[in-house]
């Protein structure tokens, strides 16, 4: 079975970036009103090492790379990013539980890790600052090194 042909498959890339950057962006925003103080004491509280360290870099994660994939700007690194901050947002606060988020389970951390790592994957699209600066306006990261995927 082949992809969707792209002017679909760049769509849904495209959706795929928005609801997983408005999520994020939610969250990071979230985080960020309580100030990275708060953030890092919550975080000291659940045993997470360099707590300072660790919300400095959750809140750009989410934040930032959430922005970063709205935008489809620097795909592979904000997704790849969002993929560490849910690991350790999984590792430190969900391990063990059930999968349900309204039992403070993984499931919201697993789905947001899962479309990072599909957006630095496949990349972002041709709807994406990454395809304009790359001044193809392809799809797959293949071809926006030149690489033939014979297609």
């Amino acid at each position: 079975m082949r992809p969707l042909p792209a002017p679909l498959s760049d769509t849904a890339l495209l959706l795929v970036r928005l609801l997983v950057g408005v999520v994020l962006v939610a969250h990071g925003l979230q985080k960020l009103s309580g100030g990275v103080g708060g953030v890092a004491s919550s975080f000291a509280g659940m045993g997470i090492p360099l707590p300072t360290v660790s919300a400095l870099f959750v809140i750009a994660a989410e934040l930032g790379g959430g922005l970063l994939l709205i935008a489809g700007a620097a795909t592979t690194v904000a997704g790849l990013a969002v993929v560490v901050a849910m690991a350790g947002a999984y590792l430190f606060a969900h391990v063990g539980l059930n999968p349900f988020v309204d039992s403070g389970g993984w499931e919201l951390v697993g789905v947001i890790a899962a479309g990072g790592l599909a957006l630095a994957a496949t990349g972002p699209g041709r709807f994406s600052v990454d395809a304009l600066v790359a001044g193809r306006g392809r799809t797959p990261a293949r071809h926006a090194v030149g690489v033939s995927a014979g297609e």
